[in-house]
């Protein structure tokens, strides 16, 4: 029997029994190592997590007991430490999912520190996320998985400052291994080869404790530069206990896990809570949901291993409303949605096609994923559910001051989490070495920069993000309300909302709009249906921009500072050409977290441009040929 099975969370009742003993009290696995350890002691031949290379021959996967997962990360945790990681040395991981990426990060945790980074970044941002964490140990996709990647890291070696490149290889790997190449000083070595020699049965090390930190998670990124967030061993294993229960996990259940490992709702929701509940974690391929051939799998995946819940972004969902349900799915009863704002129109598509209701967490990395889902039962709900349980969450507003005014159930204000989930701090390097910053932090209280209420049943709802707004004259405008009225077109598949650079008001709304494929909508037709769906005026889009597909991150998450710089460019473009001055090159971006906008052309033409556009909210520079 597991921890989870004596305990539900369905309600406030139950939230008040479950924080009726204090966290400390509970006998539950405080890390991350201890997890799997636990798990293995509970079910050492149960299946614990099944990988599948190709989702095209689904039925075709490769599967780890709990046994064989713990046995995994006491033979890779044991090679770490004779390469020279210690309990503050971080680990860098970059590679697509794959069965020993899974094991890999766990025992990085369990030996020292896991970095993760997303497979996609070129070698400068991976040097500088490495720079940023102190990392000279890089677990990386091998040759045969992703050969460019591994080629340019090679390369990069000594620039990287590496003492170790390790490869790893595809699940189901046959005994043939393609050479990995050498560089003076640095071990080049596959992975599987320097476990196998390690002990399976302990680590040759103290475990961690609690307080120490697990894993060093770069943030998304789609409000600015991603940062690195640490994350405590108690961090994870307390929220990952907490998502279990919220999420109904049983033993035995099997879990699809389609988000990539260099996020951390996949490590939380998808990898790490079901070890807690001893239920089973399926995932479709190395690509996950950004692979375009899962799709046509995906209702039979459902099928063959009777997934009973799953996780995913809006965008993912999206996709799958469009898909003819082709297989019984009767065992899916739980589809959490989080990391970006579920439109209705994919709520409704999504519930049409499957019957299952879309239930929506919210979290971000600093507070360690997740600190609300909705529960099973609840039904249909705009809400993003109730606070997990020890995490605690109120409605503050800020006033010019910067002093905090906690808000009454049910107003709007900036929410603020408290609890074991909230992050050890941001990395930062400095002369000193490297050192945790709690940004964002005051009082034990973490701001989010998220609008919204929470009610006397510790119900949370989302009104925006803070920098989403769109700032009208003074007006706040929700981006969503666009959004929403757009989708709600027969024709449109995704928006995105966002603030067009304006002298007299600050920033106007403009929506960007991707069609159905094939659709052709007329222009004047979208801004009529904005027109008559949308009851604040000041929120109706003063124009509407069409995009093959909007930007997202590598997650699925749209990205609005990418619009936000296009919106920005194309606003200073029109006011120069308006004034005569259309020779230069206009270019925006983000710098710092300021939105900078370039103009490129003679020091006449910069300071006739700078002139020109100085009356709006963004910064002007210039760069010569």
């Amino acid at each position: 029997m597991t921890a989870m099975d004596t305990l539900t969370l369905r309600g406030p009742e139950d939230l008040a029994t479950i924080e009726g003993v204090p966290l400390a009290d509970r006998d539950i696995a405080f890390t991350t190592y201890d997890i799997v350890r636990r798990a293995a002691a509970s079910s050492p031949d149960a299946t614990a997590t099944v990988w599948i290379p190709d989702p095209s021959k689904f039925a075709d996967a490769h599967s780890w007991t709990f046994a064989e997962l713990l046995a995994a990360v006491h033979r890779i945790g044991n090679a770490l430490v004779r390469l020279g990681v210690g309990r503050q040395d971080a680990v860098t991981l970059v590679s697509p999912n794959t069965g020993s990426l899974f094991a890999t990060i766990l025992a990085a945790e369990a030996v020292g520190i896991a970095a993760p980074i997303n497979p996609v970044f070129d070698v400068e941002r991976i040097g500088e996320l490495m720079r940023t964490t102190g990392s000279r140990v890089v677990v990386a996709a091998g040759p045969e998985i992703d050969p460019g990647l591994w080629e340019r890291l090679l390369d990069a070696a000594g620039t990287l400052g590496l003492t170790a490149l390790l490869a790893l290889r595809p699940d189901g790997a046959g005994t043939a291994a393609p050479r990995l190449g050498h560089r003076d000083g640095v071990t080049v070595a596959y992975l599987e080869t320097l476990a196998a020699t390690a002990d399976p049965e302990s680590l040759m090390v103290p475990p961690p404790r609690p307080d120490d930190v697990a894993s060093f998670f770069h943030t998304g990124g789609t409000t600015g530069a991603p940062k690195v967030a640490a994350h405590t061993h108690s961090n994870e294993a307390t929220t990952a206990w907490a998502l279990a229960l919220a999420g109904d996990f049983r033993s035995g259940a099997a879990i699809l896990a389609g988000l990539p490992l260099f996020h951390v709702n996949a490590l939380m929701v998808t990898g790490l809570a079901p070890l807690v509940s001893g239920a089973c974690s399926v995932w479709p391929g190395p690509r996950g949901y950004r692979d375009p051939g899962l799709y046509g799998s995906f209702w039979k995946i459902v099928e063959h291993y009777s997934v009973s819940a799953m996780s995913a972004v809006p965008t993912v969902y999206g996709a799958l409303a469009a898909i003819e349900v082709d297989a019984r799915i009767d065992s899916l009863s739980v589809a959490v949605v989080g990391a970006a704002p579920l439109p209705h129109a994919v709520r409704e598509a999504f519930f049409a096609r499957t019957g299952i209701q879309l239930r929506e967490g919210y979290g971000l990395t600093e507070a360690t994923c997740a600190s609300s889902v909705v529960p099973p039962g609840a039904g249909a709900t705009e809400s993003v559910g109730q606070r997990l349980p020890y995490q605690h969450i109120k409605a503050v507003d800020i006033d010019t001051d910067g002093d905090w005014h906690d808000l009454p159930p049910g107003r709007v204000g900036e929410l603020v989490i408290s609890g074991p989930a909230v992050y050890a701090g941001y990395v930062r390097q400095t002369p000193a070495g490297r050192v945790l910053s709690r940004d964002g932090v005051v009082d034990g209280w973490l701001r989010t920069g998220d609008l919204g209420s929470i009610d006397e049943n510790q119900i949370v709802s989302l009104r925006g993000r803070n920098k989403d707004v769109i700032i009208r004259g003074g007006h706040n405008i929700d981006p969503m309300v666009i959004e929403e009225a757009l989708l709600s077109h027969p024709s449109v598949v995704a928006v995105g909302a966002v603030g067009w650079p304006d002298r007299k008001s600050g920033e106007v709304p403009v929506a960007y709009v991707v069609p159905k494929p094939g659709a052709a909508v007329a222009h004047r037709e979208l801004m009529d249906w904005a027109a008559a769906h949308i009851d604040e005026a000041a929120a109706r889009p003063v124009r509407l921009i069409e995009l093959p597909e909007l930007p997202l991150t590598a997650i699925g998450k749209p990205f609005k500072p990418a619009l936000r710089e296009d919106a920005a460019a194309r606003a200073a473009r029109e006011e120069l050409e308006a004034a005569g001055q259309s020779g230069v090159d206009v270019a925006a971006t983000h710098v710092e977290g300021q939105l900078t906008v370039t103009v490129a052309g003679s020091r006449a033409d910069i300071a006739s441009a700078s002139s020109l556009l100085r009356d709006f909210e963004f910064v002007v520079t210039g760069v010569t040929p």
